[in-house]
């Protein structure tokens, strides 16, 4: 058994040590372009720089795009935070809620929040929310 491990151990450290094959880089032209266009266009993904450069004529598959393409840590556009500073004079928010009372009956409540300065617009309580309003 000492012999057939051995003949394996040989034959695979053999092998490993091969030229590998596989796929072949791609060009450091088409690589530095697919950089530029990255970077010039930073709202592009790799379909669509794969498409412009199918229109140069140059045949190179998608995800090869995307392995060449700059990657980015910050988004391109603004983040959620960003937003809600830059709207939270327009935003609101509502809050429909349910009281039960210590004699168990059940108050019906809606408030609505001003997020600009987290104060109360308006707040209603009812004991019959389906009830029309009277005048």
């Amino acid at each position: 058994m000492r012999w057939h491990r051995a003949g394996f151990r040989a034959f695979w450290h053999w092998k490993s040590r091969a030229k590998r094959a596989g796929r072949p880089q791609a060009p450091i032209e088409v690589r530095q372009l697919i950089r530029d266009m990255s970077l010039a266009n930073p709202l592009w993904g790799a379909p669509r720089i794969h498409g412009e450069l199918l229109k140069l004529g140059i045949n190179i598959g998608q995800t090869t795009v995307a392995k060449y393409m700059i990657r980015r840590r910050r988004p391109p556009s603004q983040g959620w935070r960003t937003f809600l500073l830059n709207h939270a004079n327009g935003i609101a928010s509502i809050d429909l809620f349910v009281v039960p009372t210590i004699s168990f009956k059940l108050l019906y409540g809606l408030v609505i929040l001003r997020h600009e300065r987290r104060r109360m617009l308006w707040l209603g309580v009812t004991a019959h929310p389906t009830a029309e309003a009277s005048d």
